[in-house]
């Protein structure tokens, strides 16, 4: 070998090993984990609307997906989720404009439900946290005093469930999904909230596994509360997040 091929092959090398050592000190970013906005209730707590927005595997563009969902019925209303999303090749829309698009599809709907009354977070397992996702307690807050609150202690519990490959659908032969069941319990009430059934609905994707990320109220208000769940369906570069409500009072 000649003194320059040495040479190139040895800088090529050195060149490999730097790229390496500088994947392996590059924070991963793989996957998403999808942040999420309280819109509030209506003033009869029957709806309820959030926003779940993030930015996507691959092209990196934003989106953003508004929910409003009927807590009675335990379903979305009509249109929802309205949904928008920078497909872009360069994913160059500024987050806060593709956020402020979904919302203007969702405004006639949001309007006409008056859905104007603020949500009150009683219990959250932030992003920070690590700890047990799958319960979560709280207590009423009361007035008065500093952080008062009433003496019941009430509790969500959550269980993750296989889902048998037949009932698998597309996910088949792609990940092992999950569903889950959702109890409660507190002041002698006790009542599971939610169960899967086989197959999972398509809209919850390939899910993998789940956890109880808040458990929420209208603002001063009585009733309405609803557990925010958050799944993790497969995605393009790993597991992403994405969030369930389920509706707890008219279901105890």
């Amino acid at each position: 070998m000649t003194r320059n091929a040495a040479l190139a092959v040895t800088a090529r090398l050195a060149a490999s090993l730097i790229a390496l050592l500088m994947l392996l000190l590059t924070p991963t970013m793989a996957a998403e984990r999808a942040l999420i906005n309280f819109i509030g209730y209506d003033q009869d707590s029957h709806y309820l609307a959030f926003e779940q927005y993030g930015q996507n595997d691959g092209t990196g563009g934003y989106y953003s997906d508004i929910f409003v969902i009927d807590l009675v019925k335990d379903s979305w209303v009509k249109g929802a989720p309205f949904s928008f999303r920078d497909l872009s090749e360069d994913g160059s829309m500024p987050l806060a404009e593709v956020r402020a698009k979904a919302m203007a599809l969702a405004a006639t709907t949001l309007s006409s439900l008056k859905i104007d009354t603020p949500v009150q977070i009683l219990a959250l397992n932030g992003d920070g946290i690590k700890g047990d996702r799958m319960n979560l307690s709280w207590f009423t807050p009361n007035c008065c005093g500093v952080d008062s609150t009433e003496d019941t202690e009430f509790t969500l519990s959550l269980t993750e469930m296989p889902i048998d490959e037949k009932d698998a659908g597309d996910c088949a032969g792609i990940v092992d999904i999950v569903g889950f069941t959702l109890a409660y319990a507190g002041d002698g009430d006790k009542s599971e909230l939610h169960s899967d059934g086989a197959p999972l609905p398509k809209s919850r994707g390939c899910t993998q596994g789940y956890g109880i990320y808040a458990l929420i109220q209208p603002f001063n208000g009585e009733g309405g509360r609803v557990a925010i769940i958050e799944s993790w369906p497969y995605g393009f570069e790993g597991p992403d997040r994405r969030f369930l409500a389920i509706p707890i009072d008219g279901h105890i």
